[in-house]
Protein backbone atom coordinates (compact mmCIF):
# COMPACT_ATOMS: atom_id res chain seq x y z
CA UNK A 1 0.00 0.00 0.00
CA UNK A 2 1.51 3.57 -1.04
CA UNK A 3 1.91 6.23 1.77
CA UNK A 4 -0.41 9.56 1.29
CA UNK A 5 1.15 12.46 -0.20
CA UNK A 6 2.19 14.84 1.51
CA UNK A 7 0.99 17.66 3.03
CA UNK A 8 2.35 20.48 0.65
CA UNK A 9 1.38 24.20 1.74
CA UNK A 10 2.30 27.50 2.46
CA UNK A 11 4.58 27.66 5.86
CA UNK A 12 4.34 23.56 5.50
CA UNK A 13 7.97 22.54 7.48
CA UNK A 14 9.33 18.79 5.77
CA UNK A 15 12.39 17.35 6.95
CA UNK A 16 15.86 17.81 4.99
CA UNK A 17 17.84 15.14 3.96
CA UNK A 18 22.02 15.61 3.56
CA UNK A 19 22.14 15.12 0.66
CA UNK A 20 19.01 14.04 -2.43
CA UNK A 21 17.92 10.78 -3.92
CA UNK A 22 20.93 8.60 -5.47
CA UNK A 23 23.26 11.18 -3.59
CA UNK A 24 22.51 13.70 -5.26
CA UNK A 25 23.78 17.53 -3.37
CA UNK A 26 20.47 19.23 -2.55
CA UNK A 27 22.48 22.50 -2.65
CA UNK A 28 23.01 24.20 -5.99
CA UNK A 29 25.43 27.08 -4.71
CA UNK A 30 26.08 28.10 -1.46
CA UNK A 31 23.37 30.56 -1.41
CA UNK A 32 21.28 28.18 -2.14
CA UNK A 33 22.57 26.84 1.08
CA UNK A 34 22.59 30.10 2.77
CA UNK A 35 18.80 30.95 2.16
CA UNK A 36 17.76 27.91 3.32
CA UNK A 37 19.47 28.55 6.80
CA UNK A 38 17.83 31.57 6.70
CA UNK A 39 14.41 30.43 6.14
CA UNK A 40 14.64 27.57 8.68
CA UNK A 41 16.03 30.46 10.81
CA UNK A 42 12.71 32.63 10.13
CA UNK A 43 10.22 29.77 10.41
CA UNK A 44 11.99 29.01 14.10
CA UNK A 45 11.68 32.42 15.41
CA UNK A 46 7.79 32.59 14.25
CA UNK A 47 7.39 29.47 15.78
CA UNK A 48 9.11 30.45 18.96
CA UNK A 49 6.97 33.85 18.84
CA UNK A 50 3.68 31.67 18.41
CA UNK A 51 4.59 30.02 21.79
CA UNK A 52 5.46 33.02 23.86
CA UNK A 53 1.88 34.42 22.30
CA UNK A 54 3.72 37.15 20.94
CA UNK A 55 1.67 38.03 17.66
Amino acid sequence: MPRQARLDAPGTLHHVMVRGIEGTNIFRTDKDRSDLRTEIGTLVQIQLDIGKGVK
